[in-house]
This record gives C-alpha cells, sequence and structure tokens, in this order.
C-alpha cells in the first residue's frame, strides 16, 4: 500500500476512533507535578495505567518532592512499586533520574527531547508522553504495546521496532495529529479491540 493510500486510511481512522472518544487528549495517568508524570509514565511499562494510578496514589503521599524520592533507598522504593512489575529496574531508574534532574535541570523536566532522552529509563515513548502533556512540546508518535499492535492490524507498518514504528506513522499521520492519534489508538485498544483473543469483526474499525 502507498503512503498516499496509508495517510488517507489514517484520516478515515482518525474520523472514526475521534467520534468514539471526542475527549482522546491527555493521558489517563494521574499527576499533579511535572516531575510526578515523569514516574507515572516509566512506571507505566508492561502496566496498566489504573494500576500506575492506584500506586501512585499511595507513592506521591509518602514523595512529597523530587528531593525525597532522590534520597529513597532502592529497597524501600522497590516496595512502593512492586505491583507496577519490573520493580527493580524502574525503581533504579527512577531514583538515578530524580538525582540528574536535581542536579543537572534544576529539579525541572527537560523541555527537549535530546534533555529527555539523557534520562534514565527514558526512551522516546515516554519522552513523547511527557514533553506533550507538559508542555505541549510535538517531536514524534508515542508508540506503545497498543500503537505496536494495532497499526501492524491495521496495515500502517510492517516493522516491529518502536523507532521504526514510530517513523512510519510520521509519514503518514499529520503532524498536528501526532498527539490525538496515539491517543486514540491507546484508547481503542485498551476499551474496544484489546489484546485478548475476541472476534475482529466487531471491532469499530473492522472494515479498515
Amino acid at each position: 500500500m502507498t503512503i498516499t493510500q496509508n495517510k488517507k486510511r489514517v484520516q478515515k481512522i482518525i474520523w472514526i476512533l475521534a467520534r468514539l472518544f471526542p475527549d482522546a487528549s491527555g493521558t489517563e495517568l494521574q499527576y499533579k507535578k511535572p516531575w510526578q508524570l515523569l514516574i507515572a509514565v516509566i512506571l507505566s511499562a508492561q502496566c496498566t495505567d489504573k494500576k500506575v494510578n492506584e500506586v501512585t496514589r499511595k507513592l506521591f503521599l509518602k514523595y512529597t518532592t523530587l528531593a525525597s524520592v532522590a534520597r529513597a533507598t532502592q529497597s524501600e522504593f522497590e516496595k512502593d512499586i512492586y505491583s507496577t512489575g519490573f520493580y527493580r529496574s524502574k525503581t533504579k531508574n527512577i531514583l538515578a533520574m530524580a538525582k540528574i534532574l536535581q542536579k543537572k535541570f534544576g529539579g525541572k523536566v527537560p523541555r527537549t527531547m535530546k534533555d529527555m532522552l539523557t534520562l534514565p529509563g527514558v526512551a522516546r515513548k515516554t519522552a513523547n508522553v511527557v514533553l506533550g502533556n507538559l508542555y505541549n512540546v510535538i517531536e514524534g508518535i508515542t508508540v506503545d504495546t497498543h500503537v505496536i499492535r494495532l497499526s501492524w492490524q491495521l496495515g500502517l507498518t510492517s516493522h516491529a521496532n518502536p523507532v521504526k514504528i514510530e517513523q512510519d506513522l510520521m509519514r503518514i499521520v499529520q503532524k498536528k495529529e501526532w498527539p490525538r492519534f496515539s491517543n486514540l489508538l491507546v484508547l481503542y485498544g485498551r476499551y474496544l479491540c484489546p489484546a485478548r483473543r475476541h472476534d475482529h469483526m466487531k471491532c469499530p474499525l473492522a472494515n479498515i
């Protein structure tokens, strides 16, 4: 299928999903401070937003400042985030990230992709979510597990690598639609076309 054909398919996908999810803006992760969103997104790797919100509701009451996160011990923080999975590596990255934010960025979350990617535990997916939601800085398309799976199913990419999938999508989705397109696919995958076995012919995008 040509790029032009896929561009038209993407427009149709957005048109259909925008009517199903008219409020598809932002993330479902709950936060009050910029550094809290960064931590929540790191925790969301291989974990549902619902579970992350359950964990951070208590976590951010315990750690009220970035400094308090930086002071936390590995063993204690592991216990605090245990239920999000991969808790050892997530803890290592979050504690290191908190220290770097304090020392290098004055306690503030960076505003550029280049700086974001210097932080432990932060790849393009995390950076796109954080930059888009905090600063409305759009440098790419957030590619999570839902976007990967649905991009395959919808024939929008033939790659398995998230970076290459993002590049494919950036070529066929209008830049102004990058944030919404990702949010729409996430919501569609989460609520209407889940990864578990089901009848795809009953899904709203079945004809596409």
